[in-house]
Order: C-alpha cells, then sequence, then structure tokens
C-alpha cells in the first residue's frame, strides 16, 4: 500500500519518514554528526549577526520528526493533523532591511506571506481551521522608531491581521489596573475575554521588553484606549483581537496571574491548551519601575499547576508551551538532533521539569534557532523550537493527535527563514505592506532627520577585552551629557550598529530605543571596582560595561568578585577612598541587569535622554565623526 493510501494526503508531506522507518522515537536520516555546542558567552536578548549565516539557516531548515513508539498501529482515521507556525522576537520588525548572507530577509509582510503560504496547501483547503500562529515574546520593545514612536501599536495591527474570523476585539474593557487578578475559573468563560475565543488563531505570551513601560502600558497595548501622545494610526485605539497568556506573572499582593495563564482551541473536537510564560528573572533586566507590583515565578512550577489543572478539569491532553525563556543551538550535518544540544541551560532545566503531558514548547529570548528533543526528568521527548527573531523566520510545527485518547502520537518541526527574494517574499502580503507604509509616512519627518556622518562603521561587536567601538561613542556622550569623571553604559541597550555615511535619527534610535534618561551620582573609588566587578557577578553570562573616563585591566582567572585588577584615571590609579561623579542611564542606576550598586549612588541628579545625548555629542564633533577600540578594557588571560 503506498503512503497517500495509508494516510491523508495532507499527512503526506509530515509523516513520509516515519512510515518508511521502523521503531519509535526519532527519525535521523542517512547520516548525521554530533551536533557542536557553542560555550562562548552571548548576552541574550540581542541579535548577533556574526553567528548568523546562511549555514546556520540551512542547519535550522532541516526537518525535525518524532513519534510515539505505537505509531504505526495508529488508525488513521483516528488522526488529527494541527500545525503551529511560531515566531518570536519580532521586536517591532515591520519594515525590511534585514540580511543574512547579503539576502534580503523578514519584514512584516514577508513574514506575513510566509505565514499564509505555510496555511494554505490546495490538497488540504481545511488546513487554517487546523492551523494556529503563536509568538513567544518580546512581540514589542526594543523597536525601531516606525513602531516605538507609535507607542508599538502598529506592531500589535501587524498581528491582528493575521487574525481570522474568530479573534475579536475585547470591546468590554475592564481597568487591569484595579483588578485583583486573574482567576482560574476566568479563562473557561468566553464572556470574561472575547480574545479566548477557542477557534482563534493566534496567541502570544509576553517577553520581558513587554514590562519596559510597566503593566498598565502593557494592558493599554493589549486592551486598547488612545495613548497619552496618541492617537496614532488608529483612533480609538482597539488594542488586540488575540489573547496574550502568562501562567508566571502574579499581582504582588494577591498572588494571582495578572493576565490570562492559559488558553483552550479546540480543533474538531479536540481542545490544546496552550500556556504561556516568560523568564522569571525578568525584574533582573527591565527597569524595577516596569516590574512594580508584579511578581515572577518559576516558569516549570507554573506551566505545570495549570498541565495539571486543565487535565483533571477539562480532561486536556495536549500541551503547548510558549515561553519567553530560551538558548542557543549551533551547527550540525543531517537533520537538528534530540538530546538537549542547547547552549541556555536555563530552557534546558525548564524542559527537564515540565510535566509528561507537555508535547511542544516554543521559546524564545535568545534571537538564535532551536530544533530539537529535550527530554524531561521522567525520560519524555518535549519538542522544542526557536525561530531567530526580528520577523528573518517562524517555525513550522506539526502534530499528528490521535482524537481518541487526546494525545500527541507525532510531531515534526522545521525552522524556515522568510528569504524576500524568493518563493512567498516575492508576493510580500499587501494590507500588511499598506500598515507599514501608514507607520514609516507617520514618523519619516522625524526619522529621516540627518544628524551627522560617520566615517567609519562602528559596530556593538566587542572586542575579547569587552570594548567597542560604538560602545566607546555612547559611553563619551553621556560622559559630556552631565560633565563627569566616569560613564558606564550596559552592553545590552545597544541595538544595532552605525554604517558609514549620513546618519539619520532613525538610525541612532534604532541603537537606543528604550527611552531611558542618564543619572548623575557619586560614588567612591571602591564602589566603581565594585561595579565592575559585577559585570560577572550574580550575572547569567558576562556583561561588560562600556566605559568614557577610565580604563582598568581585568583577569579572566581571578574569581568571580574580584576579577579587576586596577583601574586608572588619565593613567593614574584612581583613589579607592576618594568621589567622582558618574554617569549611567535610568535603567542601570535602578539596578538593572543586576548592577546593584549603583543604587548606592549618592546624589543622584536626572539628565536628558540617553538618544538625545548622543543626538548633541554626534553633532558636536567634526564630521565626518568615527570612533575606535582605545584600549580601555585590557583582558588577562
Amino acid at each position: 500500500m503506498t503512503i497517500d493510501g495509508m494516510v491523508p494526503r495532507c499527512l503526506t508531506r509530515l509523516f513520509m519518514v516515519a512510515f518508511l522507518c521502523i521503531g519509535a522515537g526519532y527519525v535521523p536520516s542517512p547520516s548525521f554528526a554530533e551536533a557542536s555546542v557553542e560555550h562562548r558567552s552571548h548576552e541574550w536578548d540581542r541579535d548577533d549577526e556574526a553567528d548568523d549565516t546562511i549555514e546556520v539557516r540551512l542547519d535550522a531548515g532541516r526537518k525535525l520528526e518524532w513519534r510515539s513508539p505505537d505509531f504505526q498501529r495508529e488508525e488513521k482515521d483516528a488522526l488529527l493533523h494541527v500545525q503551529l507556525l511560531g515566531i518570536n522576537d519580532f521586536h517591532g520588525q515591520l519594515s525590511e532591511g534585514r540580511r543574512v548572507a547579503n539576502r534580503p530577509v523578514g519584514g512584516a509582510a514577508v513574514l506575513a506571506a510566509y505565514l499564509h503560504a505555510a496555511q494554505h496547501d490546495p490538497n488540504d483547503p481545511d488546513l487554517p481551521e487546523r492551523t494556529f500562529i503563536v509568538h513567544a515574546g518580546d512581540h514589542v520593545g526594543a523597536t525601531p522608531p516606525e513602531s516605538a514612536l507609535l507607542q508599538d501599536e502598529p506592531s500589535i495591527g501587524f498581528l491582528n491581521l493575521l487574525a481570522n474570523r474568530h479573534c475579536r476585539y475585547e470591546d468590554r474593557r475592564e481597568d487591569r489596573r484595579h483588578r485583583r487578578g486573574w482567576d482560574d475559573e476566568d479563562a473557561r468563560e468566553d464572556r470574561r475575554d472575547r480574545r479566548l475565543h477557542p477557534k482563534c488563531n493566534l496567541v502570544g505570551t509576553p517577553g520581558n521588553h513587554e514590562f519596559d513601560e510597566g503593566k498598565d502600558e502593557l494592558f493599554r497595548l493589549l486592551d486598547g484606549g488612545n495613548h497619552a501622545t496618541g492617537p496614532f494610526l488608529e483612533t480609538p485605539y482597539r488594542g488586540a483581537r488575540y489573547p496574550t497568556v502568562s501562567s508566571n506573572v502574579v499581582d504582588e499582593r494577591t498572588g494571582k496571574p495578572v493576565l490570562p495563564p492559559f488558553v483552550i482551541k479546540q480543533v474538531k473536537g479536540v481542545r490544546i491548551a496552550f500556556i504561556g510564560a516568560v523568564l522569571k528573572e525578568t525584574p533582573t533586566i527591565v527597569t524595577p519601575s516596569g516590574v512594580a507590583g508584579l511578581k515572577f515565578l518559576d516558569e516549570a512550577e507554573s506551566i505545570n499547576r495549570y498541565v495539571r489543572w486543565l487535565r483533571k478539569a477539562e480532561g486536556i491532553r495536549t500541551f503547548v508551551v510558549l515561553i519567553h525563556q530560551g538558548g542557543r543551538q549551533t551547527t550540525y550535518e543531517g537533520p537538528t538532533q534530540p538530546g538537549g544540544l542547547i547552549n541556555g541551560q536555563e530552557v534546558v532545566d525548564i524542559v527537564s521539569r515540565l510535566d509528561n503531558d507537555v508535547d511542544v514548547v516554543v521559546s524564545g529570548h535568545a534571537h538564535a534557532f532551536t530544533n530539537t528533543l529535550l527530554k524531561n526528568q521522567n525520560g519524555v521527548d518535549i519538542l522544542i523550537t526557536q525561530a531567530f527573531s526580528s520577523s528573518t523566520a517562524y517555525g513550522d510545527i506539526d502534530l499528528l493527535i490521535n482524537t481518541h485518547t487526546r494525545d500527541v502520537v507525532a510531531k515534526s518541526a522545521s525552522i524556515v527563514t522568510t528569504f524576500a527574494d524568493a518563493g512567498p517574499g516575492l508576493t510580500p502580503k499587501t494590507e500588511v505592506a499598506e500598515l507599514v507604509t501608514q507607520a514609516q509616512a507617520k514618523v519619516a519627518p522625524l526619522v529621516n532627520r540627518v544628524i551627522g556622518e560617520a566615517a567609519v562603521d562602528l559596530s556593538r561587536t566587542e572586542s575579547p577585552s569587552g570594548e567597542s567601538s560604538l560602545g566607546n561613542l555612547i559611553a563619551d556622550a553621556q560622559r559630556a551629557a552631565l560633565g563627569t569623571d566616569f560613564a558606564f553604559m550596559n552592553p545590552g541597550g545597544i541595538r544595532a550598529d552605525l554604517s558609514t555615511g549620513p546618519v539619520t535619527y532613525g538610525e541612532l534610535f534604532t541603537i537606543q530605543p528604550f527611552g531611558n534618561s542618564l543619572v548623575r551620582m557619586e560614588l567612591t573609588g571602591q564602589q566603581i571596582y565594585d561595579v565592575l566587578n559585577q559585570q560577572w557577578a550574580n550575572q547569567p553570562f558576562p556583561r561588560i560595561l562600556k566605559t568614557s573616563g577610565l580604563t582598568y585591566t581585568w583577569d579572566n582567572n581571578r574569581p568571580v568578585g574580584d576579577r579587576i585588577i586596577e583601574v586608572h584615571r588619565q593613567g593614574t590609579p584612581i583613589d579607592r577612598h576618594a568621589t567622582y561623579s558618574v554617569t549611567v542611564n535610568s535603567f542601570m542606576a535602578a539596578g538593572g541587569d543586576n548592577f546593584t550598586v549603583l543604587l548606592q549612588g549618592r546624589n543622584q541628579v536626572g539628565g536628558p535622554l540617553d538618544l538625545d545625548a548622543l543626538i548633541a555629542y554626534i553633532q558636536s564633533l567634526p564630521q565626518p565623526f568615527s570612533a575606535t577600540l582605545e584600549g580601555r578594557i585590557v583582558r588577562l588571560n
């Protein structure tokens, strides 16, 4: 009997290899090699284009397939095919302009074209009814000006355009600032929130950047209502047509989730639960005011709580987790392999502790790719994916569910790059392109203003010691703005490189999009040593600060907490007992990125926005301007 005779045609592509192989579990191709694990430190939550090559993209596109031990005995009539299309870390990338191997990639209209093509098969006209588009956080925040200057409303509007007819605005909005929290029963009632319709094809979870401006602004963005500086493209602004779920963000007073912890979808009588979570370390990487009044619980414990509840109360056996936490997976030959070959212990630990009924984890935060099987502590294989970032890819995930047992009996995934010069990318979605054009036109007068001219490319890429040319420029700008002895700039706040040639406001905004203000404070010499030692202490990876006004030497062989050998000002060691003036941004001044010593800074005085300081500094320089690596940071060993 042919494969087509055994399984409906719509499933042939997914399980061709599975039907031809014998045995259970992972289905390898004829040849493969061990995947390598990258051990050097990365700063999560930013793009690392040096690692984003065509080889990596091709590797990510290889399909991973799994099936249950009894799969060959499954009755074809009892198999339900469900498709998940996963994105993460969109970061408001509405416009085109990204490149991989010098090929154009991404942009909202191109991504939409790929997502549309993935769910429209002439041999399977009902596939859209069995497809769900999901996002794993950081859809907004740290965004380009065409999104950020419009309070990220166009990025929500983009997803609204992907929503089907069952996705609805929550017209009966209530002010969540005064809610006591989300009760378990709330998510069972469509009357509570119309966006929880079981056939709505979209669902997302917040990332850390959704909290950049605090929970009130997050709720406004999701629930609707004009911003104080709006309206922008839509009046009144109506919010999101789809649900945003999170199981582990709770009200500090009540302990109740501030968002629906899950949403239940239904496909031909089979119910599927989507549960959200964000990394519990969010308070350490978000301005404290952004998470005021919130508590971030353990991810696995929160997810498992709702898996158990839904299994008992609703009889659900298929669970998809959307989590804003993740790792990096590196190149290999052959199909993606199972076994935890991910550089990112946090997400590996979370998956290891998940309930046996969790089938898929769609991850994010690392801006990289993941497509593998990780075993939980009971040896159950859980599929985990991540699709790079900024609209440049999506995860194409297929599930086969036994309609009698309601269990997933087979699953597969590949990470598809959204090249704009081939396939669906050649015909971007018109309605999305129109939205992007509207947003660009709205901000164009400000964005296109020329600020200066760069003589050379300025990069945020760090030297082995941790110094970068663009970081030096920004730190110098901040020290000049407040006239202090020193300045420190956190590397995660530098979001893009600066190219040679005319420099526009839009480019500088993309580099520093957070709207942090500068803060002048006084620190003792000892506190400066302590701040610099915190670059490694209590950090998930080294966060090497960009400095101005000082130089220092650090030794990688010395213990964490005591790696700084000596700090100099104009060639002379600083006095540990003396007092110095220092400029940092408001994020760092509030203890962000675990630089808690800065909370002790005395005589704090606010200054201009970091972006305004950078613009003023560039305008003050002889044109064309430049910046270089100067040996401000010296590394031993």
